[in-house]
């Protein structure tokens, strides 16, 4: 696991206000095109969420070596509406990080697919979460408090969230690599 996701871990709040403040830099005349670019190519390396449908959720909750439920970061940062806050599914190695920096409780797949159907039922964003390669988070946000989803509608940042059009491949492969150290 990356240091990266340690240190976003335990400062979510401050890191998802930073992203948002960032990001309306990008309608800065002169600046805004300089931030916009940097923003996209950081959103490539380094901090990115790529949309999910709800069957590639399940999929992804069928083999993630472990889940975990939290608050989304972002309706718990923002409270721009009423939709239910714990609706971060934590998955794999990562969610023993996150575990320590919030408080999240582990949970079964049957659980983690009801949130999904859940979710899915009133219209919420599904995405997972990807921090310097390593996958993190399945979360069900609202587009009014998604921070990937308002970089990318609000200030251009399309690289902040993605389609991949095999991430479950892509999840796997990665899990793979961490398994063999």
């Amino acid at each position: 696991m990356h240091h990266t996701l340690r240190l976003y871990a335990v400062n979510r709040p401050f890191i998802l206000r930073l992203y948002i403040i960032l990001g309306g830099l990008t309608r800065v005349p002169l600046l805004g095109r300089m931030v916009r670019s940097i923003a996209n190519a950081f959103g490539d390396r380094w901090h990115h969420a790529y949309l999910l449908t709800r069957e590639e959720a399940e999929r992804l909750i069928a083999i993630a070596g472990g889940l975990a439920l939290t608050p989304c970061a972002c309706r718990k940062t923002f409270r721009k509406c009423a939709h239910p806050l714990n609706t971060e599914i934590l998955i794999g190695p990562g969610r023993h990080i996150l575990s320590h920096a919030g408080h999240s409780r582990e949970i079964t797949r049957g659980e983690a697919l009801d949130i999904i159907n859940e979710s899915h039922r009133r219209g919420l964003v599904l995405t997972i979460l990807r921090c310097h390669g390593d996958f993190y988070a399945i979360c069900s946000c609202c587009s009014c408090c998604c921070v990937p989803l308002r970089l990318s509608r609000r200030y251009g940042i399309g690289r902040a969230v993605m389609r991949h059009k095999d991430i479950v491949a892509e999840y796997e492969e990665v899990q793979r690599n961490h398994a063999r150290g």
